[in-house]
């Protein structure tokens, strides 16, 4: 049988392809992104195109999809009316739509068009099933009217659209992660959601938390790279926030339980002290926090690489959780190459990655759309990651596991 063609827009580290290269019906022909870390980045500095081409086996186009022709990139890929494709993802940048950054509450980010101009290359390369993952602002959010006008778009070009909003802890992520997922079918084919594919099923609680994800993993101390992974690592942390992060308490602690603290005038920063003061936590009562072993990580950020950007920090040990460890929390399969110059950049590829845990699982519905077969719930579950088959449980057998 032909292989399912996938082109993939806005690649990133492949966190998308991935949940297709793992199914031998589908095959990567295509994938694009500009590597830029931030507007003020040059293009290039998120190096994410290394990570991609160790994982997925090409090289990713290094194109601004802003400015990129739809038509050209159609003929470097080889699409044409005699070669179809068969799904376009594009996964528009989410930092612009993040209700975490004030400015978003009020500036509509020029990247925030990329969405509709998705339409374009839709447009251009007739894909069967075009997919979208972005923040929950994209559908329920100040700004909400780009996806709106490429539901629209899709829906003159032919498709039938479907978006929704879901935590993905839901389908075995290990981790507190709300995202849009956007799916959108030519009228010839039947629409199907991940929330068709999990109707009638769960999965364990005890699943989706931070033990079952990453408890097995080696000591290390923060600075130490293990010797059989070298991504088992974590970056040095300097004096002050070592003594920050040993006064914090153990298994989902944070900088708020100091506030009594014998010596937090000396741990504390003068903003914490400030919010102290006010009889407030602030808006980021998070930072410097444990990881809890027994709930689902937090969101897993782009900018998860240090310690005073959220609770990133280990339950137990006194470092960050390592790029292993947040790469497990995020879906990734354990084998997962980082590849980048820096850590900061390999940690980036993990916060601004699609869990290949749940891109899997669209792959699993696109297969059904296009076959018309639903798969079996043990056909929904990535090799190497913490979900196993027995945390599948039907609603209707009160928590029993559909394997037993």
């Amino acid at each position: 049988m032909k292989s399912w063609t996938v082109i993939d827009l806005f690649s990133g580290t492949g966190g998308m392809s991935y949940g297709f290269h793992a199914r031998k019906e589908f095959r990567l022909c295509g994938a694009v992104d500009v590597q830029a870390g931030k507007p003020s980045s040059g293009q290039g500095s998120l190096e994410c195109n290394s990570s991609y081409q160790a994982n997925i086996g090409i090289v990713p186009v290094a194109a601004d999809l802003m400015k990129a022709d739809p038509a050209e990139l159609a003929r470097t890929f080889g699409i044409s009316d005699s070669n179809p494709l068969t799904i376009l993802s594009s996964c528009a940048p989410c930092t612009g739509f993040s209700r975490t950054l004030n400015k978003n509450h009020s500036q509509d980010d020029a990247r925030n068009s990329l969405v509709g101009r998705s339409a374009l290359f839709v447009r251009e390369f007739k894909p069967a099933i075009f997919l979208m993952e972005n923040a929950r602002e994209l559908i329920k959010g100040n700004f909400s009217y780009h996806y709106a006008s490429l539901a629209k778009e899709l829906e003159a070009l032919g498709y039938r659209v479907h978006g929704g909003i879901h935590l993905l802890n839901r389908f075995g992520l290990a981790q507190l992660r709300e995202r849009s997922l956007v799916i959108a079918v030519r009228r010839d084919l039947e629409l199907r959601t991940i929330d068709d594919l999990w109707q009638g099923y769960e999965v364990r609680t005890t699943a989706t938390h931070v033990r079952r994800a990453i408890a097995d993993m080696p000591k290390l101390k923060a600075g130490e790279v293990h010797a059989e992974d070298p991504l088992h690592v974590s970056p040095m942390l300097g004096a002050v926030n070592m003594r920050r992060l040993k006064c914090i308490p153990k298994d989902g602690g944070s900088w708020a339980d100091l506030r009594q603290h014998p010596d937090k005038e000396v741990v504390l920063t003068p903003a914490m002290l400030r919010y102290i003061s006010q009889n407030d936590l602030g808006s980021h009562p998070d930072v410097y926090g444990r990881m809890t072993w027994d709930k689902p990580a937090p969101t897993i950020k782009r900018e998860c690489g240090h310690i005073g950007n959220g609770r990133y920090a280990h339950p137990e040990q006194d470092r960050l959780c390592t790029v292993r460890e947040l790469a497990a929390l995020q879906g990734f399969p354990r084998t997962y190459q980082f590849v980048a110059r820096s850590a900061t950049n390999k940690y980036r590829h993990i916060g601004d990655a699609v869990p290949p845990l749940v891109s899997y699982q669209l792959s699993a519905v696109c297969k059904w759309i296009l076959t018309g077969e639903k798969p079996k719930m043990d056909d929904v579950i990535l090799k190497d990651t913490h979900l196993k088959r027995e945390d599948i449980v039907t609603r209707t057998r009160g928590q029993k596991s559909l394997f037993d």
